[in-house]
């Protein structure tokens, strides 16, 4: 199976080594491509004079995490790659977890996601997202089976096949950066397509030292409302609801509750997402009548 390993980095200098050593050190090849997003650090420099064998794409402009993936994705659809592993810049995996994951993916063709266990950037436990969406919150309670299937990884360490991608699409350009990864994962349960997890190998995500901060509260309201919006396996009518008004049921129990600044907050994310509502249509025909050209811009 011939892999191309995507890693798209912005001021990556922190993890540049652990990942881009663990994908050189891999028990199993893969080619490394990294699309950097305007990096304002050493990065590029760093990449051309100690990682030659990495294959570089410099984006002058910071084009988020979607967007340069697709460009990674479509390059290895072009130069006939079987599989990608979409790699955070953050993140890094054992020798041996590449292996696997292409051999699984061959023998559990139904999958369309897998991924390890995301342990934390220490290895001490699951990394606290890959806890809350796989239900696994301890090492010694790992399941004995040759994978685990789950609703939802996120794309921090993502193997697909190119083949899958070709059917669902790649990761719809209505969102920037984050929420993206959830709704291409609708997408795979459109086409039915699973999720899971090995859970005999592992990989590392270094997010643990995030502080969480009411942005992030704003930000993860924003995108997941919008990838309900977006979510195909709904009818339009349902996505509205799941999307918008639940936004606005939100607002009036914030009214309720006295919480003033998460109402106001509502009150402006309903209003966001509902000047989306025409390319929320369009992401939604893009997703239901695949076209890889639809991904080229």
């Amino acid at each position: 199976m011939k892999i191309l390993t995507i890693i798209i980095s912005y001021n990556f200098m922190p993890w540049i080594d652990k990942c881009l050593n663990s994908m050189i050190e891999s028990g199993y090849p893969t080619d490394i491509l990294v699309l950097d997003n305007d990096s304002q650090d050493e990065t590029v420099k760093t990449i051309r004079e100690r990682f030659p064998q990495v294959k570089l794409i410099e984006n002058h402009a910071n084009l988020g995490f979607g967007k340069a993936n697709n460009i990674g994705i479509l390059y290895a659809i072009r130069h006939g790659y079987d599989a990608v592993l979409l790699l955070n810049e953050d993140a890094w995996l054992d020798a041996n977890t590449l292996e696997h994951l292409a051999t699984i993916s061959i023998k559990h063709p139904e999958y369309g996601i897998i991924s390890p266990i995301h342990l934390t950037g220490n290895g001490d436990k699951p990394e606290k997202g890959f806890a809350t969406y796989t239900g696994l919150h301890h090492l010694n309670a790992i399941p004995d089976a040759d994978i685990v299937e789950v609703p939802f990884i996120d794309a921090a360490i993502w193997f697909i096949r190119t083949e899958v991608l070709k059917k669902t699409g790649f990761f719809a350009p209505i969102f920037y950066h984050y929420g993206e990864d959830k709704d291409l994962a609708n997408r795979m349960t459109y086409y039915h397509f699973k999720i899971g997890y090995l859970p005999n190998v592992f990989g590392y995500h270094d997010r643990e030292f995030r502080q969480v901060k009411r942005a992030h509260f704003v930000r993860s309201e924003r995108v997941y409302h919008l990838s309900e919006y977006t979510n195909i396996n709904y009818s339009f009518f349902n996505a509205f609801c799941m999307g918008v008004l639940a936004l606005g049921k939100k607002t009036v129990v914030s009214f309720v509750k006295g919480k003033w600044l998460n109402a106001f907050t509502y009150i402006c994310l309903t209003f966001n997402l509902l000047s989306k509502t025409m390319k929320v249509v369009k992401a939604r025909e893009i997703s239901k009548h695949v076209d890889i050209k639809n991904y080229e811009s």
